[in-house]
């Protein structure tokens, strides 16, 4: 017969599982969320699933609009957060940064459960603009900014032509939004070998990018090849 736990061990089992309360009640929200939508998704649900009481989910999160909050931050907002650290101590060429940060979106976020939030935010956010502002606030906008600084530290660089780095960074993205639009809309209903690599295609999305981009690319006017003078006194071609 084995002996029994130190009087100590129970407290402080319970202790671990009171802290990783709030990570299971947002994994179990992420999830219904984006199955069934902000607006179907009960809170009782989310506790169910979590295995705890409504009431232990209110201790952590006072309502559904906080705790939809939450998991933005969590599965998003952190995300764009991590990759600003990283872009601050990249000291290589901007194209390998773009390049990254591309593909790195999708190991990240857009192959990952989080990115259904992306699909719920366009589909809810007529009817629950505050949310939808929240979403813009916390992920779309501090990752638009993040993509202009990256373009405008190429230009600065001499790597990038002068293009404006708002577009640009609109250019970029909206490839990336469509990926996961698709995903969770159309892709399911697709044969299977109809079905892009998602990780080939954002790699040639990142390369068509960089070379759009970068000095000497068409369109670069101090790039642009001149056509040889004509000769005095000869007819022009």
């Amino acid at each position: 017969m084995s002996a029994p736990l130190p009087a100590a061990a129970v407290p402080a089992k319970r202790s671990r599982r009171k802290q990783a309360r709030p990570a299971e009640l947002l994994e179990a929200a992420l999830a219904l969320f984006v199955e069934k939508g902000y607006a179907a998704t009960r809170v009782e649900e989310v506790a169910a699933r979590a295995g705890v009481s409504k009431g232990t989910l209110f201790l952590y999160f006072p309502s559904k609009e906080e705790l939809f909050k939450a998991v933005v931050r969590e599965n998003a907002g952190r995300k764009v957060a991590d990759a600003q650290r990283e872009v601050a101590e990249h000291t290589g060429p901007t194209g390998d940064l773009v390049r990254e940060y591309i593909c790195r979106w999708w190991t990240e976020y857009g192959g990952t459960p989080a990115a259904g939030l992306t699909k719920l935010i366009i589909g809810e956010a007529a009817n629950f603009p505050d949310l939808a502002r929240y979403y813009q606030g916390e992920v779309v906008q501090p990752a638009h900014d993040l993509l202009r600084h990256i373009v405008q530290r190429g230009v600065a660089r001499g790597e990038f032509r002068e293009v404006d780095p708002v577009l640009a960074a609109h250019l970029i993205v909206a490839p990336l939004v469509q990926l996961v639009t698709w995903r969770y809309s159309l892709a399911p209903c697709c044969p299977p070998e109809q079905l892009p690599d998602p990780l080939a295609l954002l790699r040639l999305h990142a390369d068509v990018v960089v070379r759009g981009l970068s000095v000497g690319a068409p369109g670069d006017g101090a790039a642009a090849p001149q056509p040889p003078a004509t000769p005095p006194g000869q007819p022009k071609p």
